[in-house]
C-alpha cells in the first residue's frame, strides 16, 4: 500500500478540500448571490442545494451576515499534530520509504505511524495515522500491481503470437 497526494501545484503539494471547506465555499457563494439580490430558489439552483437549505442560510445571514455563515472549529479533542507538526510529518513521508531505512519505498500504516513518532515524538494508533493521511495530508490508498518484477511484455507477446497456436493446433 502506499499514499499519494491529491494535486501538485507549481511543484507544491496541494491537499484537496475537505468537504466542511467545500460547503463553507457554497455558502459564501451564496452570500455573493444574496448581495446580488438574486432570489432563494435561483441561489439554489445556482449553488447546487435545496431551497429549504438557501433558505435557512439566507435567515442567517440576515441575522449575522456572512460570518454566521462561516464554519466553526469542530468540537471535541483537538488533534494530537499542530499544524506544523503535520506539514513536517508531510516533508517527510514525501521523502519516500526508503529514505527512513525500509527496504521498499511504499508506505504502510504501521511505517507511516513510525515516521510520524520520529518527527514528532508524537505515537499515534493506526486509525490515527489513517485519519492524518488521508483526511489532514489529503492522500489516498494506492495498492501495488500484484505482478511478477520480472515479467517480460514482449516476451509474452511473442510466446501468445507463435507458441500458443502451435500449442493449440496440437489439440
Amino acid at each position: 500500500m502506499s499514499f499519494e497526494s491529491q494535486a501538485v501545484v507549481s511543484g507544491v503539494s496541494v491537499p484537496p478540500l475537505t468537504r466542511p471547506q467545500l460547503a463553507e465555499a457554497r455558502r459564501m457563494r451564496a452570500v455573493e448571490l444574496f448581495e446580488q439580490g438574486r432570489s432563494t430558489s435561483e441561489v439554489a439552483r445556482m449553488v447546487g442545494m435545496h431551497a429549504e437549505s438557501v433558505r435557512r442560510w439566507k435567515r442567517l445571514w440576515e441575522q449575522g451576515g456572512a460570518q454566521a455563515l462561516r464554519r466553526r472549529p469542530a468540537a471535541g479533542r483537538p488533534p494530537k499534530l499542530d499544524d506544523v507538526q503535520v506539514e513536517a510529518v508531510r516533508a517527510a513521508l514525501e521523502q519516500g520509504a526508503q529514505a527512513h531505512g525500509f527496504e521498499a519505498d511504499l508506505w504502510t500504516l504501521e511505517r507511516a505511524g513510525v515516521v510520524v513518532e520520529r518527527v514528532t515524538g508524537v505515537t499515534l494508533a493506526r486509525a490515527s495515522v489513517w485519519r492524518l493521511l488521508t483526511g489532514r495530508l489529503g492522500w489516498s490508498l494506492q495498492r501495488p500491481r500484484r505482478q511478477a518484477v520480472e515479467r517480460d511484455e514482449s516476451e509474452i507477446a511473442r510466446w501468445v503470437a507463435q507458441e500458443w497456436p502451435r500449442i493449440k493446433k496440437g489439440r
